[in-house]
């Protein structure tokens, strides 16, 4: 099971053709919505599929639920040392948990900047510069849930200030409110529309004929949108304007990972089908070839890869190395969504920022307690 988009589904679906050339083993791939991978329970999922790619704060949860298959599996360690090597910023140790690799990265994605270069002569290297664009009308920035969380963490850890991953405050009150203002003024300038969109949505809007939207200055990266005629406008991408004085650090970690079922009764294949597809080969290879978003680092530094993406992948590397990764514990994903809901209830709602501050940092402590 994968994500519905040309990103998430045709790599799958080509990997898989030529892995069965190789071995004789065929692997089948269902999708579904970016809104259903975001949430849906990962062992409904387990009982259903052998392979189901994943986000990363899923792992406290399927720990404690027992529903997919540790990949460290003896005999393979030098396949991990070079898939830890591989890694880009945190992406392979954000599926290591209590001690397991429960999955290895495959798409490697964080906050970045999507801008138009033919409406703009660069990106905004700041978040002033930003502010510009935005008074002027030509700013989307995706605020449906969970990406309006996404934004504020991206913007706490941006300004030197990240949220926690562990028990205690989500945020200390004084920096949770400067960073909602914030959040207040961007959202109030920007399309009412943008908090029923996601990333796709927005990137769709920015590339379709006759779009004047030039830039989105904190959003997940498509690298769909930066291949040559894949829509109608082509979308680069940049490392995000820098609201504080550190460089683009401290984006929201995003991506995905491959993680193998605990009840698949094709436990083996599964797992040689998983470290196959997270290969530094066949992720510069087949898979970025085929309109994927790699999770290793092969990829990612390859001039033919870079070329085929207006250089997607050396344009937003920053970014990626000092991306900051998301709580994990079990019981986050809840809090996640009702986290994002209460953000944006409060943006476009009349509460003070202190209440909305200090709800987020109320049930983030209580989303410690299962």
């Amino acid at each position: 099971m994968t994500w519905s988009h040309p990103r998430g589904y045709d790599p799958m679906v080509a990997c898989s053709r030529l892995w069965q050339e190789k071995t004789g083993v065929t692997v089948e791939w269902a999708k579904r919505s970016l809104q259903d991978f975001e949430s849906f329970p990962v062992q409904e999922l387990a009982r259903t599929y052998d392979l189901i790619v994943i986000d990363h704060p899923h792992v406290g949860q399927i720990t404690a639920e027992n529903c997919l298959a540790p990949l460290d599996v003896a005999g393979r360690e030098a396949e991990r040392r070079a898939l830890l090597k591989g890694s880009v910023g945190q992406s392979y140790p954000s599926y290591h948990w209590q001690g397991h690799q429960w999955a290895f990265p495959i798409d490697t994605a964080t906050q970045v900047c999507a801008w138009r270069p033919d409406l703009l002569e660069r990106s905004p290297g700041s978040w002033d510069e930003m502010l510009v664009l935005a008074r002027a009308g030509r700013i989307l920035l995706p605020l449906r849930p969970p990406h309006s969380l996404m934004t504020f963490y991206t913007l706490s850890g941006n300004m030197g200030m990240p949220c926690a991953t562990t028990t205690g405050e989500l945020i200390e009150p004084q920096h949770g409110v400067r960073v909602l203002e914030m959040m207040r003024e961007i959202s109030a300038l920007v399309d009412p529309a943008c908090f029923e969109m996601d990333p796709i949505a927005v990137l769709e809007r920015m590339a379709e004929a006759g779009s004047a939207v030039a830039c989105a200055p904190l959003i997940y990266g498509y690298v769909n949108y930066a291949i040559a005629g894949f829509r109608p406008h082509l979308v680069a991408f940049a490392d995000i304007p820098t609201a504080g004085n550190s460089g683009p650090m401290g984006s929201a970690l995003g991506g995905t990972g491959i993680a193998v079922s605990a009840f698949s009764e094709h436990r083996q294949a599964a797992v040689d089908f998983a470290y196959w597809i997270a290969s530094g080969d066949v992720q510069r290879g087949p898979y970025a070839h085929t309109g994927g978003q790699p999770g290793h680092a092969d990829a990612w530094e390859d001039e033919a890869v870079n070329m085929a993406t207006s250089d997607f992948y050396t344009a937003t590397r920053r970014t990626l190395e000092a991306a900051w990764v998301r709580p994990r514990h079990n019981g986050y994903m809840a809090f996640q969504q009702s986290a994002s809901d209460c953000l944006n209830a409060g943006l476009r709602g009349h509460s003070g920022a202190e209440t909305i501050v200090d709800d987020l940092n109320d049930q983030f402590r209580r989303s410690f307690d299962r």
